[in-house]
């Protein structure tokens, strides 16, 4: 018999690929959509083989009918609001999705008398303020949020440890560092440049990239690894422990600047392509290190980052060029 799987967000970035991987390896998949204002492109290609369900888990009464119907093996919770910049001008619309949508998650679940694995993905924003000498990051590093949006995930992620101690419910805690690649929607910085990049090719655009601060260092990981280090992670974690995951090689550790000048030398267009700060996607804060140690989960799992940093750029390039060409948006 299949085991069935839950996703949450299905329709974003890591739903969307999280489904894929589950549907390569036999799974029933669930998927939640809301039925007014999901954007299905991303599903596109998987929607006749995802059974969906119609929700918003801001709804309780939604969510609980649902659990009690689907009765999930697994759930992958991804539903959020994760784009960090609006959340400056919207801290009450994030509190009510990241965490209170994750409390009626965790409460449909309970009632629903199940106790299925649930992946609780965090981000490595919740970190904030690091000091070089703080770095890498590890499970004891101390928190200090710097944006509203790290404070709901901050909260979601502690949230799902009081129900694990308080009714032995099972999440899978693990704060994950930048992941990148095709799907990623095009206000986040490596998407952004490679959109506006497509655009410059295909003569959408003046040969000038408008960008925020770029001198933030990051850790970059392929999407595709991420998902199967998620599926691992469900497979062989302890509930209720925290671990990082990311990439530690030094190859994936670069500057948004770097980055960009590196996806500049990929592009077919001929002439100069100059960069501009824009000041509506300067934040007012921003968080200049998060190179996270994920030693305890390669430890606990034995999972290794295998796609190569030029790969990401190169899938994330590709996918916004075809989206130009055929004027999807």
């Amino acid at each position: 018999m299949k085991e069935k799987i839950l996703i949450t967000g299905i329709t974003g970035f890591v739903g969307s690929h999280m489904a894929d991987y589950m549907l390569e390896k036999g799974m029933e998949v669930h998927g939640l959509k809301r039925w007014n204002l999901s954007r299905l492109r991303n599903v596109r290609h998987i929607m006749d083989k995802v059974t969906w369900h119609d929700c918003d888990l801001t709804d309780p009464v939604a969510i609980r009918e649902i659990i009690k119907k689907v009765k999930p093996d697994r759930i992958f919770h991804f539903a959020a609001e994760s784009f960090v910049s609006p959340s400056w001008q919207n801290p009450s619309h994030y509190m009510d999705v990241n965490y209170k949508g994750t409390v009626n998650l965790f409460e449909a679940v309970k009632e629903a008398g199940i106790n299925p694995k649930i992946l609780m993905p965090g981000s490595g924003e919740e970190y904030g303020e690091i000091y070089e000498s703080e770095v890498p990051i590890n499970e004891n590093t101390q928190i200090r949020p710097v944006n509203p949006y790290a404070v709901t995930k901050i909260a979601q992620d502690f949230i799902s440890y009081v129900y694990f101690r308080s009714y032995g419910m099972r999440p899978i805690r693990v704060r994950t560092f930048n992941h990148e690649g095709p799907r990623r929607d095009n206000v986040f910085g490596l998407s952004s440049y490679a959109y506006q990049i497509a655009k410059i090719e295909a003569g959408k655009q003046p040969p000038v990239i408008k960008v925020g601060h770029t001198e933030d260092r990051r850790n970059f990981t392929h999407i595709r690894d991420i998902v199967e280090a998620y599926w691992t992670a469900t497979e062989k974690c302890e509930v209720g422990e925290l671990y990082l995951i990311g990439s530690e090689k030094a190859e994936h550790i670069h500057t948004f600047k770097e980055a960009l000048n590196k996806f500049i030398a990929l592009s077919t267009y001929k002439g100069k392509i100059s960069v501009e700060i824009e000041p509506k996607f300067v934040r007012p804060t921003n968080v200049p290190r998060l190179i996270g140690d994920i030693s305890k989960f390669r430890s606990k799992t034995g999972w290794e980052q295998k796609i190569p940093f030029e790969k990401i750029l190169e899938d994330t390039l590709n996918y916004w060029r075809d989206f130009v060409k055929n004027d999807r948006y």
